[in-house]
């Protein structure tokens, strides 16, 4: 009896057409330069075909930790004093574990007061301890601690995505690096120029305003002389130019309160400009509407006294606080165009969070990517041809209906990658070569079936039914293990890996399809055609 396949037909027809438009979108042009443009519109190319970068940062976590201290050491110093508690200093007692904060000179008289505010305040992130009745220990929980350092690796992303896309680079991959801790892999397809990218990444551009303390002194002695020879564990030493108070680029050495007034993060926009009256490049910055309040707070109760502005631990520039400013300002200095370009981008897009480490850093050149391309389309279009080949000789009339699957599974991967803005690598070529065997490994069990089933004596549409119906079983569990296997590698792999584990499942999905529903629509088809009695050529 004669089925009728209109309906699957035209599915099978639709999902190529879909599949199609996946692939080339709607081409400007019918030639053959016009369809590889569309072509390499919709389906993106990865590093290691298109040429580009290939960095994996070290995030210094513990930078991360330190500031957070310093916040600390700042904010137990404004709840003591309003509290009326009296101290000697807050201070971080050992350079080398930045998540401790030591009170010391606390009066016997206020002791349980002290206790009680840390209780009430610090309590969630801090265990408190107390070598004497004058003196506390707090260090921050081993939990607040962790999740701290995986905040500051999700922020350290997220502001070298923001810096990357103030480049113009299209299809970068920035995530976090499995294979080590606190890594950073970032890949930039078509970037060539890697010490321009370094800079820009790498720069924490955290510029920070303090308040100066003293200086500017010719050497470290004269600045540790002018404290007594002992430096406050509130102060810090700086070395810089200062060439805005000083009038020189000489280096010279500020002490400074080790609490930044405001930060980097504290800058809500920032643009390139020039002075009017000097025509030196300037950047006109805005902070945020709380820096902004704490800022006037310090500029009101400093008037006439020197505030630095320094950025990559270095002071760039001194000025005397003239008026009390609140939520504008300009830096002038002595800067190149694309320094105050870079500097501009770089508080645009915030700062880093902590500083990082280059563990390997590297280029692939396009020409590279482009052989790379070629002898990957090459292998693919010869492994297409040799299978192909394979199908017809040893499966005879059948072979078509396998190649014909085989075409339609490529169109329906491609297709998916179009759709779905996957990026194809070198591995996912790997991927696309491997889904063909899958394929054809499918078809054989299918057809290899159907001639046990012809050899029993069944007539032609009884051994495809069979046929099918019995391999079934075993081409679901082969591709369901194979997804699995895949899932994992794109779970816990790094780039190249994941491409592979996604062109690798997608191949699959559309094996499942043609191997089982197109290429029975396609024995149905045939078996209409055949006379009473007559076999399938297999």
């Amino acid at each position: 009896m004669k089925k009728n396949l209109t309906n699957r037909i035209l599915l099978i027809i639709a999902v190529l057409v879909i599949f199609l438009y996946g692939i080339f979108g709607v081409p400007s042009g019918v030639t053959g330069k016009d369809l590889a443009d569309s072509l390499t519109k919709r389906i993106h190319l990865g590093l290691d075909l298109r040429g580009g970068a290939h960095l994996i940062l070290q995030v210094v976590v513990s930078e991360a930790v330190s500031a957070e201290t310093d916040n600390t050491v700042a904010r137990l110093q404004q709840d003591l004093k309003t509290a009326n508690l009296s101290f000697s200093q807050v201070f971080k007692p050992n350079a080398s574990k930045p998540e401790s904060v030591e009170i010391d000179g606390v009066t016997a008289a206020n002791t349980s007061a002290v206790r009680s505010l840390l209780d009430s305040k610090y309590s969630n992130e801090y265990d408190q301890s107390g070598g004497s009745d004058t003196a506390f220990t707090l260090t921050m929980k081993p939990t607040v601690e962790k999740a701290l350092e995986e905040k500051t690796v999700q922020q350290a992303i997220e502001t070298i995505r923001d810096r990357v896309d103030s480049l113009g680079v299209s299809e970068p991959l920035i995530q976090e690096y499995n294979l080590g801790a606190n890594q950073i892999l970032v890949e930039l397809p078509g970037v060539s120029d890697l010490d321009r990218v370094k800079e820009i990444i790498q720069s924490t551009a955290r510029l920070e305003i303090h308040a100066v303390v003293g200086g500017p002194f010719q050497d470290e002695a004269s600045a540790l002389a002018s404290v007594s020879g002992v430096l406050p564990p509130d102060q810090m030493l700086v070395h810089g130019s200062g060439a805005m108070a000083t009038g020189s680029d000489a280096d010279s050495v500020y002490v400074l309160q080790r609490v930044s007034v405001v930060a980097g993060s504290d800058f809500r926009s920032a643009d390139p400009g020039t002075n009017s009256n000097t025509g030196q490049r300037i950047v006109q910055f805005t902070l945020t509407n709380e820096a902004g309040d704490r800022f006037y707070d310090f500029t009101s109760a400093n008037v006439g006294k020197g505030m630095a502005v320094v950025m990559g631990g270095r002071v760039r520039e001194v000025a005397n606080i003239k008026s009390a400013i609140r939520d504008q300002g300009e830096i002038e200095g002595t800067f190149s165009q694309s320094e105050v370009m870079d500097l501009s981008r770089l508080l645009r897009t915030g700062a880093l969070p902590a500083s990082l480490n280059y563990l390997e850093d590297r280029t692939v050149g396009a020409s590279l990517g482009a052989d790379s391309i070629r002898a990957g389309v090459t292998a693919a279009i010869v492994g297409v041809l040799v299978v192909m080949g394979f199908m017809l000789v040893y499966y005879k009339g059948s072979g078509i209906n396998a190649d014909l699957a085989l075409f339609l599974n490529l169109v329906i991967l491609l297709g998916f990658m179009g759709f779905s803005g996957a990026t194809l690598t070198l591995p996912g070529i790997a991927g696309v070569i491997l889904t063909i065997g899958m394929g054809v490994d499918s078809n054989v069990l299918i057809f290899e079936r159907i001639r046990e089933e012809v050899r029993a004596g069944k007539a032609a549409a009884a051994a495809v039914d069979q046929g099918f119906g019995h391999a079934w079983v075993t081409i679901v569990d082969t591709h369901v293990t194979t997804i699995v296997s895949a899932a994992i590698l794109f779970l816990f792999g790094t780039g190249p890996v994941k491409g592979f584990a996604v062109t690798l499942t997608f191949g699959l999905l559309a094996n499942l399809f043609t191997a089982v529903f197109v290429s029975r629509v396609i024995f149905e088809a045939h078996l209409n055609k055949l006379k009473p009695g007559e076999m399938v050529s297999i």
